[in-house]
């Protein structure tokens, strides 16, 4: 039976903190200010020595959902040396206790990895015992798998968040993913690009979903007009292929090769960060480019609005992985920095070429060249974007309408079985609304 209160809901994520995924702590940081109570399940502790500085604004818990090879005592296990393999039994016998049909349901659950049930079997145990009424992941790998099945033991409704990596990536199942839209009450994704792309692949299974954009707190990133800045060249970004940071630094050397007076910083790190270095000393660029390392967010804010132009030059990798909507992209048009951006996924829904922003093609460091150097030299111009920009991130990124939009989707699960939903493309909550009337929706349910 599944419950008609949305008490409080369960947040799935692989890692919890990580570093990049800013979006998430924004999105609970939104729940949590309009009343929803959150309970974040993690699945592997952090691998981060870096965490931005909103992190320590979450009220919700943390609550960590070991593999079985680390497992945890209970009164079900009976090994003085346990095994992942009793681990794993005295799981199943837990949950069994708080969830009376639990072996019945655990058929369900046939050619999944020991790992993933062990987990939904715990993590089905503290919905119940926390009277959690609905499972939210993020990204359609591990931690949809393991709401999936932890929703089906205790009798409750999961949704999801599709992003990037988890529908392009060459080590996506389409099997899999498939039964993860059928199964869910409803799916978000971030972009009308991925819309559309999931129900060209997945065909009924995808249509129930829905796009809503991850939202920025707009009263946290102030605009500054970018006509008297330094010539200045910024990318933030993890050091991976997709990020197109090696694009940069050759479209860098163009520059430099002209003349043209600038420096530019990268901030971030990641596997590729010794091939760039090498790359930057190939070049000749030891003087001109510099990458920094990971910075805390407030720090980064404050080098976006001192740049005079912000380099997006993401490419779709040779693993099929890319981005989806980059958050700190999306930061950089609501602080007033003009972008130079490719036409990647769903970045043209942001950048629009000449007018919210420039955008050139995947590879080509000339045309990227010569962008930058148009906003370097260029005050006007950075301006009009910029105004363009910021115009459209208020409209449609505003973090409060956004997750209002998202708690009436969880309020509407935990009342139906699943939702008769037919396809859509944009959010159910128009710009022009007032987000309180959702809010308080969220609130009194």
């Amino acid at each position: 039976m599944l419950s008609t209160q949305l008490n409080r809901v369960g947040y799935v994520l692989k890692r919890y903190p990580r570093y990049s995924e800013t979006f998430v702590v924004n999105e609970i940081l939104a729940h949590e200010a309009a009343g929803l109570e959150i309970e974040i399940f993690a699945l592997r502790p952090p691998a981060e020595t870096h965490f931005q500085n909103i992190i320590s604004q979450v009220r919700a818990p943390v609550y960590y959902i070991r593999k079985p090879i680390q497992g945890r005592v209970s009164e079900s296990l009976n090994s003085l040396n346990p095994t992942a393999a009793s681990f794993f039994w005295a799981e199943l016998q837990e949950a069994s206790k708080i969830i009376p049909d639990f072996w019945t349901k655990l058929e369900f659950a046939q050619g999944e990895k020991a790992s993933t049930v062990y987990q939904a079997a715990w993590l089905a145990r503290e919905v119940r015992l926390k009277n959690i009424s609905h499972l939210h992941a993020h990204f359609g790998t591990v931690a949809t798998s393991v709401a999936r099945l932890a929703a089906h033991f205790a009798g409750i409704t999961y949704t999801f968040t599709a992003h990037a990596k988890d529908i392009f990536h060459e080590s996506v199942e389409p099997e899999d993913m498939k039964r993860k839209l059928q199964d869910a009450a409803s799916v978000i994704t971030v972009s009308d690009y991925n819309l559309n792309y999931l129900q060209q692949m997945y065909g009924a299974a995808a249509a129930h979903i829905q796009r809503i954009y991850n939202g920025l707190n707009l009263n946290q990133l102030g605009y500054k007009s970018p006509q008297e800045r330094p010539p200045t060249i910024l990318s933030v970004s993890r050091l991976v292929e997709k990020k197109g940071v090696a694009v940069l630094i050759d479209a860098c050397a163009i520059l430099a090769h002209r003349g043209c007076s600038f420096h530019c910083k990268i901030i971030g790190s990641g596997s590729l960060e010794a091939t760039l270095r090498e790359q930057i000393q190939r070049l000749g660029l030891e003087s001109t480019v510099e990458i920094i390392g990971s910075r805390p967010q407030n720090e980064v804010f404050e080098h976006i609005q001192n740049a005079a132009v912000f380099a997006a030059p993401y490419i779709i990798g040779s693993d099929g992985n890319r981005e989806g909507l980059p958050t700190v992209l999306l930061e950089t048009m609501a602080l007033g920095t003009p972008c130079v951006a490719t036409d990647v996924t769903g970045i043209p829904e942001v950048v629009r070429h000449e007018d919210t922003g420039l955008m050139v093609a995947q590879h080509d460091s000339l045309a990227l060249a010569n962008a930058l150097e148009r906003l370097l030299i260029n005050p006007s111009l950075r301006v009009k974007l910029a105004t363009k920009a910021r115009q459209l991130i208020e409209s449609e990124f505003d973090i409060h309408r956004n997750t209002a939009a998202l708690r009436t989707i969880f309020h509407q699960v935990v009342n139906q079985e699943k939702l008769n939903y037919s396809p859509v493309v944009s959010n159910q909550i128009s710009p022009q609304s007032d987000p309180q009337d959702n809010v308080s929706l969220a609130q009194n349910v």
